[in-house]
């Protein structure tokens, strides 16, 4: 499975709870109604909700510096050699002490031995699938923790390096597909269905509930006063009730993206044809 193409936007559209009944002319533009909602909903959320599914290529770290590959144990891919008894050991300083690792697991606070650990995307939803050497990787073999770190199972390591040039249905490569983001809450999926609704009416020239540039309206000595379109995106809101309420409860501030924490050593993966 290849990468979807690199968008600043949402991967795709949100499941919409309907808040209308569709006609005949609305259903042709549900497609397209839905798309749009999702958008200015994702952006007003803060750019937090929905699931991404791609392929990356991990790049393994390992937890000690300066580690003499080939040397030792024939540098090939199996239960030997590069990954897992066979390489010389190495001293590591972890949590104050002094250990003795061969190539294949770093120690850590919680294990008493050594973890093989590839990092992934942040927040993980869910694996797909791993391939290793082209074969799909039984589910037992590894699970996910902290959202992020995909840990072997088994007493197995991950490999500690791959062919790069080659498709992962190739040996001596290695890739994960992977579920990366949060899943729409429900008042989000009655949003996007009640946004999708107004956008419809619009287009069919019906009345709507999306305010116009009318801010004042008297009839019959009545006078009513509106907010703008423009005075509520100023404020964040969209005049629709399960809208404005869905982005003020997941957005009270405004943020126009999720915080993020970036890496400045570089990522240990790589995004699979983009």
């Amino acid at each position: 499975m290849t990468s979807p193409t690199p968008t600043r936007g949402p991967c795709e559209p949100w499941t919409p709870t309907w808040c209308c009944n569709l006609t005949a002319a609305s259903i042709p533009l549900t497609g397209a109604a839905v798309q749009a909602a999702t958008e200015i909903l994702y952006n007003r959320s803060g750019q937090q909700f929905g699931v991404c599914t791609f392929t990356i290529r991990p790049c393994r770290e390992n937890c000690y510096d300066d580690v003499f590959w080939g040397s030792w144990g024939g540098g090939g891919w199996g239960s030997g050699g590069w990954f897992g008894g066979g390489t010389w050991p190495q001293p590591a300083l972890i949590g104050g002490s002094w250990y003795n690792l061969t190539c294949g697991g770093c120690g850590g606070s919680c294990s008493c031995t050594p973890l093989s650990v590839a990092l992934m995307p942040s927040p993980v939803a869910s694996i797909v699938e791993v391939k290793l050497n082209g074969e799909v990787l039984a589910a037992s073999g590894y699970r996910v923790d902290n959202f992020r770190e995909l840990v072997r199972l088994g007493g197995f390591t991950w490999p500690v390096c791959q062919d790069m040039t080659l498709a992962d249905t190739e040996d001596n490569t290695w890739s994960v597909t992977l579920q990366v983001g949060q899943a729409v809450p429900a008042i989000g999926a009655l949003a996007v269905g009640e946004l999708a609704c107004e956008i419809m009416k619009a287009c069919l020239g019906e009345a709507c509930a999306i305010p116009r540039n009318a801010s004042t309206v008297t009839r019959q000595g009545i006078t009513i006063d509106f907010p703008s379109i423009y005075e509520l995106l100023d404020r964040k809101l969209l005049g629709l009730y399960a809208a404005d309420l869905f982005v003020s409860t997941y957005n009270p501030h405004g943020l126009t993206a999720a915080p993020a924490v970036y890496d400045v050593d570089g990522e240990s993966w790589r995004r699979a044809g983009t």
